[in-house]
């Protein structure tokens, strides 16, 4: 069952990343980025009300709740990294860069949850990871040298790394708290840290000039991601971590096919024959 629930989030995973790149063609990322947590938040605790969790509060140990707080700053940082990259960059180029989280997360669970990395699943990485550097062209590398720290590219790669520390440290934070109730937890650690970085940046004043057909958009975008998390934190609940977080990062084919259709991105040669080995080896971690 926690297959079907990774693949749902993989979904909703990939559509968010189509309703964002609408919602932040003029609005700043990180202003997007704390108004989709206020949907992703209404949409997770109304989830707990209807799952009648919310009861299980009181019994959180403190060992979950403290893993549940760095998970969810994790999260944070990874929204704020991924939506910065999706502004300034190309969305087929940015969600492959975010997705070899999963690379560093197979390594993360082995080391720390104790996941066996066999030589068929070490294969699929080296899938994963050649498929991915075949989706990042040179240029774009040159060009994020000569433009500096602000480039996509950097961004992109914050966001992966903080990915991956979420899915570890989610993972251990579930353990003995219901899912639904813990993305809720979660979610309020996100929200915060957003809103934090607007008033630190002084953004706050850009509120009051948001295009109304973008913030359907990021609106939209924040309900794809609170269903996208609900999934991906009950498939992480039932499976290993190993295999989900593969799963989940299938959302780049949802992303490429709507990018398509929406934006008119092509994938060239070298960055489709990047995606083929990236599905290939993420089919095979799920398998094996």
């Amino acid at each position: 069952m926690w297959i079907l629930y990774a693949a749902g989030s993989a979904f909703f995973a990939g559509i968010t990343a189509i309703l964002a790149k609408c919602g932040i063609r003029k609005t700043d990322s990180t202003v997007a980025t704390a108004i989709r947590t206020v949907v992703v938040l209404i949409f997770s605790w109304m989830i707990v009300w209807i799952a009648g969790s919310g009861d299980q509060i009181p019994s959180i140990s403190s060992k979950t709740l403290i893993f549940l707080i760095l998970s969810g700053a994790a999260t944070g940082a990874s929204w704020l990294c991924y939506f910065r990259a999706l502004q300034s960059g190309d969305i087929n180029k940015v969600v492959p860069v975010d997705k070899s989280s999963t690379v560093l997360t197979i390594l993360l669970a082995f080391i720390f949850l104790g996941e066996t990395i066999s030589l068929l699943k070490g294969v699929a990485v080296l899938l994963i990871a050649l498929g991915i550097f075949l989706m990042i062209e040179k240029k774009d590398v040159q060009t994020q040298k000569k433009s500096g720290p602000a480039g996509w590219l950097l961004y992109a790669a914050g966001s992966a790394l903080f990915a991956s520390l979420t899915a570890i440290l989610g993972k251990i934070g579930i353990s003995d708290v219901e899912s639904n109730l813990g993305t809720a937890i979660r979610t309020v650690v996100v929200l915060i840290m957003a809103w934090v970085m607007v008033l630190i940046t002084g953004k706050q004043h850009m509120l009051k000039q948001l295009d109304k057909k973008e913030l359907g958009f990021i609106c939209l975008s924040g309900i794809a991601t609170g269903a996208s998390w609900l999934c991906y934190y009950r498939a992480l609940q039932e499976g290993p971590a190993s295999a989900v977080a593969p799963i989940d990062k299938l959302s780049v084919l949802v992303t490429v096919i709507f990018s398509y259709f929406v934006f008119g991105e092509r994938l060239k040669k070298k960055a489709a024959a990047g995606l083929i080995l990236l599905l290939a080896g993420t089919a095979a971690m799920a398998l094996l």
